[in-house]
């Protein structure tokens, strides 16, 4: 959590440094994560990186064993599903509630977002793409109408990440997420929330599917059992 002036805490901190690394594939499914290692890398005591790792631990980040500590969580191919699909309908949700909130102005912005990424795609660039993927749609959820569903989707953003799990993304499921995202946007234009919504639904669906498919094609999910 984030002061008003913009301040942060020393666990949100930690929270950010520990899922950058999940995020970033440094530390994969099984792997410990300990308050030493984050308190060295962050300069700070290790009273609020517990907290942390509490807090990441009942999104699902985590998981804490005893006599091991704090583990990256796995993931199973049905929990996948599920993600995606309360992804789906939150930011349906966070469209269908917002409505004309969407003015010319943040229109420009989703727009702008449309451009690079497909100019990412394009050149092949997948981290550039993940991060405006999250930028789409924090800018989808992030109105005075749905606080709680921009908490929500965030929360949820590192399980379906694909670098998580020890793999780049395939640059055709990319192209086709940057289609479902101006299909979003131009059913927002014609305020069409209802079928944008649809669409937003659709969208975490097919990602949750390519996932799992990748996943397995990987042998991900048997190494994990194997572990």
């Amino acid at each position: 959590m984030t002061q008003d002036n913009g301040y942060i805490t020393k666990t949100e901190l930690a929270r950010r440094y520990i899922q950058k690394t999940i995020l970033s594939g440094q530390v994969r499914a099984g792997d410990r994560v300990t308050t030493r290692e984050v308190s060295d890398a962050l300069g700070v005591s290790e009273t609020p990186i517990r907290e942390a790792i509490r807090s990441l631990s009942s999104e699902g980040w985590l998981t804490v064993q005893n006599h091991v500590g704090a583990v990256v969580a796995s993931i199973r191919p049905e929990q996948i599903h599920e993600i995606s699909a309360l992804r789906g309908a939150i930011c349906g949700l966070a469209i269908e509630l917002s409505g004309d909130y969407y003015d010319a102005a943040i229109l420009a912005q989703l727009d702008a977002n449309l451009e690079a990424a497909h100019k990412a795609v394009a050149n092949g660039e997948v981290h550039a793409f993940a991060e405006l993927n999250s930028k789409f749609h924090h800018m989808l959820c992030d109105t005075p109408f749905a606080p709680w569903c921009l908490r929500i989707v965030e929360n949820m953003l590192g399980l379906m990440s694909s670098q998580r799990h020890g793999f780049p993304p395939d640059l055709a499921r990319l192209k086709q997420a940057v289609g479902e995202h101006q299909e979003i946007v131009e059913h927002i234009r014609r305020g069409n929330y209802a079928e944008a919504a649809a669409v937003a639904r659709t969208h975490e669906l097919n990602a949750g599917i390519y996932l799992v498919g990748a996943m397995h094609d990987a042998g991900i999910f048997e190494n994990q059992r194997a572990g």
